[in-house]
Parts: C-alpha cells; sequence; structure tokens
C-alpha cells in the first residue's frame, strides 16, 4: 500500500486522480487530503478515503470542516500554514494540483520532504522554474508531469538520452478560435472562450488555450523539465488532441504519445510509474477517429506563444511577471472589462514596464508576483 496525499483534492485533476484510487482501495492510503473554500466535498472525500488529514485553504472555513468530521478520527485543519504543514508529511506521491500562486508554498513542502510530486500546478515553474528545480535537486525529489503534453514527452523521453533529442513538439487544441480571423478574435465573447471543443476545463485555463497562453506557459515548464534548450522545444497546433506531444531523436525517429482527451491517462501513468494501471477508458480508436491534422500556430492572431518564448529566454523573474499578468488580464476578461485580444496586449504592456531582478527563493517569487498583479491592475484602471 502506498501513501498519498492530494493537494486540491476536489478540482478537476484531484477528483480525476481519486477515482483511480478509487478503483484500487487496496493500493492506496490516502494521507492528506487540501481543497480551498468547499469544505462539504473536502469532508466526503476524506470521510470516503479515511484520510489522515483534511485541510481548508480558508482558515474561516475551519470550524465547519471540524463539523462536518466531527467523530471520524480525522485531523481537521485550516489555513496557508496548515497546507504547508500537511504537505510535507512523509508520502510515496504528493498530486501537487492548487491552482495558481497558492500552490507554491505546500509543493515546495512537499520538495523539501523529499517526497515524488506529480506536479499539476503551472506556476511551480513557471514563476519559480529556477528555485523549484534547484529544490529537487537538493533535496532528492522527484518531478513526474501531470499536465497531459509535459507527461507525453515524459514517456516518449523514457529510457533513451536527452543528449540525443533533436526536438520536441507540444501539441495545441488551437482551441475555440483557431479558425478564427483576427477581426472576429476581437469581438470574442467569455462565454465563446470557455467552450473549448476538446478538453471539459475550468474558464481560466479554458481562456488561456483560447489565447494559446497556455501553450506558452507549457513550453515555460517544458523548459524546466526536459532541459534540451528553448530552440529545441516547439508547438504545433492539433486539432484532434489525440497526439499529446512528441520528441524527435538525431536518427530521425519521432517518438509520440497518443490518446483520449482524459486527464486520467497522465494522472495514471505518474500514479504508477514506473509501472502501469488499468484506467477505466476505452481504448483508442484510430480508424474511427479517421485523420490526424497539424499546422504551424499562427503568432499573429496569437502573439501569446511569442510572449512566452521571450518570457523562457529573459529567464529570471520575467515568466512569473508573464503569468501573473497573464491571470489578471483574464479575470478582466471573463468580467466583461477588456475585450479578447487585449489579454496578450496587457500582458505585454506589463512586461514592458516590470523587470525585477531574479527570485532567489519561494518568497522572491511570491512578491514578484504580488507586484506585478499590482502592476497589471493599475495598468487596466482609466487614467
Amino acid at each position: 500500500m502506498r501513501r498519498i496525499s492530494i493537494l486540491g483534492a476536489t478540482g478537476s485533476i484531484g477528483a480525476s486522480t481519486l477515482d483511480l484510487v478509487r478503483r484500487a482501495p487496496f493500493d492506496w492510503k490516502v494521507v492528506a487530503l487540501t481543497a480551498n473554500g468547499n469544505v462539504a466535498e473536502l469532508a466526503r472525500l476524506a470521510r470516503e478515503f479515511g484520510a489522515e488529514i483534511a485541510v481548508t485553504a480558508d482558515a474561516a472555513c475551519l470550524s465547519d470542516l471540524r463539523e462536518a468530521l466531527a467523530g471520524t478520527g480525522i485531523e481537521a485543519a485550516g489555513g496557508p500554514a496548515a497546507l504547508v504543514e500537511a504537505a510535507g508529511r512523509p508520502a510515496d506521491i504528493t498530486i501537487a494540483a492548487i491552482v495558481g500562486c497558492a500552490g507554491l508554498a505546500p509543493t515546495m513542502a512537499a520538495i523539501e520532504q523529499g517526497n515524488t510530486v506529480g506536479l499539476a500546478n503551472k506556476e511551480a515553474l513557471v514563476s519559480a522554474g529556477e528555485v523549484m528545480t534547484s529544490a529537487v535537486a537538493r533535496h532528492g525529489a522527484t518531478l513526474l508531469p501531470v499536465d497531459s503534453e509535459h507527461n507525453a514527452i515524459f514517456q516518449c523521453l523514457a529510457g533513451n538520452d536527452p543528449a540525443h533529442v533533436r526536438s520536441i513538439t507540444l501539441t495545441a487544441s488551437g482551441g475555440p478560435f483557431r479558425d478564427w480571423s483576427l477581426e472576429q478574435l476581437v469581438g470574442a465573447t467569455p462565454a465563446q472562450a470557455v467552450k473549448h471543443p476538446n478538453w471539459d476545463m475550468g474558464a481560466k485555463i479554458s481562456v488561456d488555450s483560447a489565447t494559446m497562453f497556455n501553450k506558452g506557459l507549457e513550453l515555460i515548464e517544458a523548459h524546466h523539465l526536459f532541459p534540451v534548450g528553448l530552440d529545441r522545444l516547439r508547438i504545433i497546433v492539433h486539432p484532434q488532441s489525440v497526439v499529446h506531444s512528441m520528441v524527435e531523436y538525431r536518427d530521425g525517429s519521432t517518438l509520440a504519445q497518443l490518446g483520449p482527451s482524459d486527464m486520467r491517462v497522465p494522472i495514471a501513468s505518474v500514479l504508477a510509474w514506473p509501472e502501469r494501471i488499468d484506467t477505466p477508458l476505452a481504448p483508442l480508436d484510430l480508424a474511427a477517429i479517421g485523420e490526424l491534422s497539424f499546422r504551424a500556430p499562427d503568432e499573429v492572431r496569437f502573439p501569446a506563444t511569442r510572449l512566452a518564448r521571450q518570457a523562457a529566454e529573459a529567464g529570471g523573474a520575467i515568466p512569473a511577471v508573464l503569468n501573473a499578468a497573464n491571470e489578471i488580464a483574464v479575470a478582466a476578461f471573463l468580467a466583461g472589462q477588456i475585450g479578447f485580444t487585449r489579454i496578450a496586449a496587457h500582458v505585454e504592456d506589463v512586461l514592458s514596464c516590470y523587470a525585477p531582478p531574479a527570485p532567489a527563493c519561494l518568497a522572491d517569487v511570491i512578491a514578484v508576483d504580488a507586484e506585478a498583479r499590482d502592476r497589471a491592475k493599475a495598468l487596466m484602471e482609466p487614467a
């Protein structure tokens, strides 16, 4: 029986992970489950899986959590410090799926414990790449990528020397607007942006897919996970989302990972690594799919990937600024405050006026993130 903690248990990644754990109950002992403020669901899951501790990030919800878990023997805790303490408990694997910079400190706690970490928190590597990867090396932790594209690359690299890699290609669905003209994009609405054609995702990541910022952020993540050089990292639009990424080797061989658009596939890969486990998914039927198509990204209509590559090239704190500015711009778009094409333009505005020194520790990253958000909000306010 292996010990598992899930940071962000009530989100989509947490739900998919627990679905796989539920199917093999004698293989897993749940240590910690955490959530933001959905205390009722957190308590229900903690009861179902017999967690040792349940933590709500919102300390104001702690009394409700304690009441919901009364008589179970499950420890209840609340607040940021409790999140970090729970994440640092010994586990065979920790799934880090807390959204945003709130997930940075708990993810670092798991790394410092030397745990194997299934990483589904983008900010960990986008905003704190050098800080996090240094901590992984220092504490002997293992990072396993949960994102479908990075997990696909991880699988394609298995057993091969990275020195033999000619290129790594991240595939992108292109989102709901991949065939829209620039003129049409100007009038795109939040309701249209969140209707992803292939994946069932939350509003923020759906908008990131529509702008291609999601792929830009994944490019930065890949730069830290697979250090083959930015010049060897590529992006290609693949509308069917069947090929999740590819690795080309120096001999001309290209290995690709194919699978359904279901996050239980990469999560299963991480949970079982270096073995394999069953999932409830139907086998991939390529004959039914019929054909797979690919095309180069259009950085005129979708400049996000260009901005992300430039941020990765600059390094230091710049990717954290990019990420923070994008979060503010996406929130403003969803609230109807700015148009769709202003998202990337606003991020570029913030990058042009804020270039702090490289962070030396997690506290520096969090400070850069906070300042970048303040500047992004200030630039959005009318003069």
